[in-house]
């Protein structure tokens, strides 16, 4: 937990945020707090049907990334001390992202082991990276490393 407030208070904070924007864009949504872990909280916005919900996601999920960071930054300015990890998700869009993510990643790994031949990925976020990277740390044929400077930061997929 970090110091000052607590986890549960961060939510807190983050949702009444997130509530006041989509009041402000006129998107009805329900927001919920999810603890992950002791140091992690998930905030998540979610509407039936989800179709307005698409310009909170943005192209490859950039502006869900930029809302998160708006929500942890109002979260931080009401903490007298430093704040633990705060996510925010868009309906599912991460958990849908990360499935994407394995599939292709497997897919790419296939291609690995067939051709021989090392497979650099396009330049992506690092929560892409890590997914990437997760997805493949059980297959026994393949390793992945990255490489390049932010934020041209990419996966390399090679035989093992």
């Amino acid at each position: 937990m970090a110091e000052g407030i607590t986890l549960a208070e961060q939510g807190a904070i983050g949702k009444g945020f997130l509530e006041g924007l989509l009041a402000s864009m006129n998107i009805t949504a329900e927001v919920s707090v999810k603890e992950i872990d002791s140091e992690t909280v998930e905030i998540s916005v979610n509407a039936n049907p989800p179709t307005e919900l698409g310009v909170l996601v943005g192209p490859r999920g950039t502006t869900l990334q930029a809302l998160q960071e708006v929500t942890r930054t109002v979260v931080q300015s009401k903490s007298p001390g430093r704040t633990d990890r705060i996510l925010v998700d868009v309906a599912q869009y991460r958990e849908r992202r990360i499935a994407a993510l394995g599939r292709f990643a497997s897919q790419v790994a296939q291609e690995v082991v067939e051709t021989g031949e090392e497979r650099a990925l396009e330049p992506m976020s690092a929560a892409d990276r890590k997914a990437v990277h997760d997805a493949l740390s059980e297959v026994s044929t393949v390793v992945t490393r990255s490489e390049g400077e932010e934020p041209r930061r990419f996966v390399v997929v090679s035989p093992a």
